[in-house]
């Protein structure tokens, strides 16, 4: 068996903020937005960004939201990215920061808390 993995599913509660956040102020191009199903594709190359809208009257739901999500997203300069974002009023937990392994990370907030790395070198 081969496995592709195509799509990371993030969870949102404002649809339309979520979408501003991450096709406006990151710059993350969509693949498909279906506003009435709650479910847009980001390009991000190999395996897309999936942004799923949430109820907030659904407990279980809310459990997805606001949480590290475990999706690094690679750029060419971190420290230029970072410094963009940061412009745009991206909330980042730390500055770029170089790894024992020789990579440099920066973690960074969507409006509803979920966690995304930055991984540069």
């Amino acid at each position: 068996m081969n496995f592709e993995l195509r799509v990371l599913r993030i969870f949102v509660t404002d649809w339309e903020r979520a979408i501003r956040f991450y096709t406006e102020t990151l710059g993350i191009p969509t693949t498909f937005r279906g506003d009435e199903m709650g479910w847009a594709q980001l390009d991000t190359g190999a395996c897309n960004l999936a942004l799923e809208r949430a109820d907030p009257a659904d407990e279980e739901a809310m459990g997805f939201v606001g949480r590290f999500v475990g999706a690094s997203l690679e750029v060419g300069d971190i420290h230029a990215c970072y410094e963009t974002l940061l412009a745009r009023g991206v909330a980042f937990l730390e500055p770029p920061a170089e790894q024992p392994w020789g990579g440099t990370l920066a973690h960074l907030r969507d409006p509803d808390g979920n966690v995304l790395t930055l991984l540069g070198q």
